[in-house]
């Protein structure tokens, strides 16, 4: 998606004011590294000499696991398993790009240290940047992470894509995606994801599949259309912050850009989640729907409910359009019992809400189906 002008403001995304207050800082390897037990890089996981089962690698920046690179520990495993694999990574920075392909069904990635802190996956492309090869990457080809393969779960990590619209004004193709997530039954416990435009990428891999997605208790930040795709997502008990932009005009950008099939029932679903930001007060929409060239005949789908939502989102117009041909009142967007000063209906026509039986089907249950995620727990188990 594009914005309406390029950001011209200071360094936001691993060194934002309000994301440092709240310990959503990144961590230099060297001091990650350090901040750990010398010996002891993987925590309770074990480690090369101590495996938890032989379906474990370890990957660690400082050469003490089985691979120095994420990359490399996902391309050790086989494919198609009949269990999944597990990557252990030890606290650090990995600045690389990574493909989780179909065929790695029922792979996790464990941050060693319980915090996700600690443990960053993070590279610079942006959809303008040149390729090697010649083109540019496009959206899709931004993505610090891609993940194809079903049944992929991730805990305590990073996906961070830092380019930034102000050290690169030569380019206007300017979404810079973190993580690109297709695959069903996919699932994150506590991950940080951090960009600007276009972070997390929750999609599918064709328009006929739709991706169950479930992330609780992670954190999102960014700008422009900071959660967009397919996918049918949950986000569970998430944090979802706005950047502040030096702009001249309103919205600043949208949290959700959902482009939902329209054969799909379910689309995006926020519950029990907080919507904060550094933005002045009303800077912000809540979402807009986006109807991609190669499905023009999306609905999109939003459902926001029991959520806090802060001062940066505009009451009186909380959905805006994307495309003129498109209007947001076609689209399948509604709120249920949310609370706090974005949660204000001073145009009741600018704001649908569910009635209790509406909203009754816009549940975890009625979006995951048959699936119950093994990290609605506390504790993941590996």
């Amino acid at each position: 998606m594009s914005p309406q002008s390029p950001l011209l403001g200071r360094r936001q995304v691993l060194a934002g004011a309000a994301a440092t207050a709240l310990g959503f800082a990144l961590v230099p390897a060297t001091e990650a590294a350090a901040g750990t037990a010398g010996r002891h890089p993987f925590g309770r996981y074990g480690s090369p000499l101590r495996r938890l089962n032989e379906r474990t690698l370890y990957v660690d920046a400082q050469g003490r696991g089985d691979h120095t690179t994420v990359q490399a520990a996902v391309n050790a495993t086989p494919d198609a398993p009949g269990q999944g694999w597990t990557l252990v990574i030890a606290a650090g920075t990995y600045r690389e790009t990574v493909l989780v392909p179909q065929a790695k069904t029922g792979l996790t990635f464990a941050g060693a240290t319980g915090d996700a802190r600690d443990v960053v996956i993070v590279f610079d492309n942006a959809a303008g940047t040149p390729k090697p090869g010649g083109g540019t990457y496009g959206t899709s080809g931004s993505a610090t992470t891609t993940l194809q393969a079903d049944g992929f779960t991730a805990f305590h990590v990073t996906f961070a894509n830092d380019w930034l619209r102000a050290d690169h004004p030569e380019i206007t193709a300017t979404q810079a995606v973190a993580v690109k997530v297709m695959g069903d039954r996919s699932s994150f416990l506590a991950c940080r994801f951090l960009g600007h435009q276009d972070t997390l990428y929750a999609d599918s891999l064709s328009l006929a599949s739709f991706a169950r997605q479930y992330y609780r208790n992670c954190y999102v930040e960014g700008d422009v259309d900071f959660v967009f795709g397919r996918a049918t997502a949950v986000l569970d008990r998430c944090e979802l912050h706005t950047l502040i932009r030096d702009v001249s005009f309103t919205p600043y950008g949208y949290v959700f850009a959902p482009s939902t099939a329209g054969a799909n029932p379910h689309g995006y679903l926020a519950t029990r989640c907080r919507i904060t930001g550094e933005s002045p007060d009303g800077a912000y929409a809540l979402a807009r729907p986006w109807r991609p060239s190669s499905d023009p005949t999306a609905v999109p789908m939003l459902t926001v409910r029991e959520t806090w939502i802060g001062p940066g989102i505009d009451t009186d117009t909380p959905y805006v359009n994307m495309s003129s041909g498109y209007p947001w009142q076609e689209a399948r967007f509604g709120e249920y019992r949310n609370f706090g000063p974005g949660a204000a209906i001073p145009v009741p026509e600018n704001r649908p809400q569910l009635t209790p039986e509406q909203a009754s089907e816009r549940t975890v249950e009625s979006h995951l189906g048959d699936w119950r995620p093994a990290i609605a727990g506390r504790r993941p188990r590996i």
